[in-house]
């Protein structure tokens, strides 16, 4: 298990239980897997960050599995089940199918995402996030420093959580600048990890008119934030990107003006907390603005007049008088925008 890096100190427990009652048990050890390794300012590694922090507050073992790909891991969550795991979650929705199955054959119970109807009492948890109504300001902070008001949305893919985001992305722009153009293209079918398609993809973006960029993309948003930093925008000048999920800033050359962060620690404090009273796989987790897990990163390209614009939308989201309804399908996603 060359992947594997134990985290927390102290003996692992041993699982032993391959029957699922929902009752309180004791949680010793939990694991998360991903698909790529937790240097990608974005969903493996805050996944990662998370899980330790979450560990950590709850005085329990972590193992961490990363760089597994997006093949069958199976063999990895079996293996991870004989070290003791009492909890593995499998942090990215290649991996739904298989967790289920081990969690069916070990008894283990396992958190997968995007898939809520998959829970199972005791045993599966769903955590289908998404940072939607953070992206939602998104779209008000892009419309408010687009010069051009053409924005576009480069996506590695038409998961629900990046269709959610891009929906209330499109409805933040056009709530604060109804004029202003969407356009929205999609590098492939599951390109996550495509940094050459992302940056081909982006350049054709800014092509099109647009000086700001929201990027959904994993490994790809490498690609999307080199198009920016070497593509002028139509004016001349310079093109914004949008992160999501992490934070690039240590790694800004001036072109990053804001992302979407997550912070899964509350959904995994939460998870071991339902294992040791007897809730897991009871209810779906989710994360948002009024609870500070999701929350829009403020840069030094950021306007102050534009960055009051949002905090003001920001505190209308959190006390509801603006609410932004998740949106799933990719359909529905295609409807808001300018398709490329």
């Amino acid at each position: 298990m060359k992947k594997y890096l134990m985290v927390a100190a102290g003996a692992l427990a041993m699982a032993s239980a391959f029957t699922v009652e929902t009752k309180a048990q004791d949680v010793d050890t939990i694991a998360i897997l991903t698909p790529e390794e937790g240097t990608d300012y974005g969903w493996n590694q805050q996944g990662i960050d998370s899980a330790k922090a979450a560990a950590d507050a709850a005085g329990v073992e972590l193992i961490v599995a990363q760089g597994l790909g997006y093949g069958d891991v199976r063999p990895t969550l079996r293996e991870l089940s004989e070290e003791g795991a009492d909890l593995m979650i499998a942090h990215a929705s290649g991996y739904n199918t298989a967790a289920a199955e081990i969690a069916e054959e070990t008894g283990v119970p396992v958190a997968i995402v995007d898939d809520p109807s998959a829970t199972k009492e005791g045993l599966i948890g769903d955590y289908t996030l998404s940072g939607h109504e953070g992206a939602y300001l998104a779209g008000v902070l892009a419309a408010k420093q687009s010069r051009s008001k053409t924005v576009g949305i480069v996506v590695s893919g038409e998961p629900p959580a990046w269709n959610a985001q891009s929906a209330a992305f499109a409805q933040g722009v056009k709530a604060t600048a109804p004029e202003a153009k969407v356009i929205y293209a999609v590098i492939g079918p599951a390109a996550y990890s495509d940094a050459a398609g992302g940056k081909r993809v982006t350049e054709s973006v800014i092509a099109a008119g647009a000086d700001v960029i929201f990027g959904q993309g994993n490994g790809s948003s490498f690609g999307m934030l080199q198009a920016v930093e070497t593509t002028k925008a139509a004016d001349g000048g310079k093109v914004l990107f949008i992160d999501v999920i992490g934070d690039k800033t240590s790694i800004d050359k001036g072109y990053l003006l804001s992302s979407v962060v997550w912070d899964m620690t509350p959904v995994f404090e939460e998870m071991i907390a339902d294992l040791k009273a007897g809730d897991y796989g009871t209810k779906n987790y989710s994360i948002g603005v009024a609870d500070g897990s999701v929350h829009l990163l403020k840069t030094p390209q950021v306007d102050d007049e534009a960055w009051e614009a949002v905090e003001a939308v920001k505190a209308d989201i959190a006390s509801g008088k603006v609410k932004v309804e998740p949106v799933w399908e990719a359909s529905e996603v295609r409807s808001l925008v300018s398709v490329q």
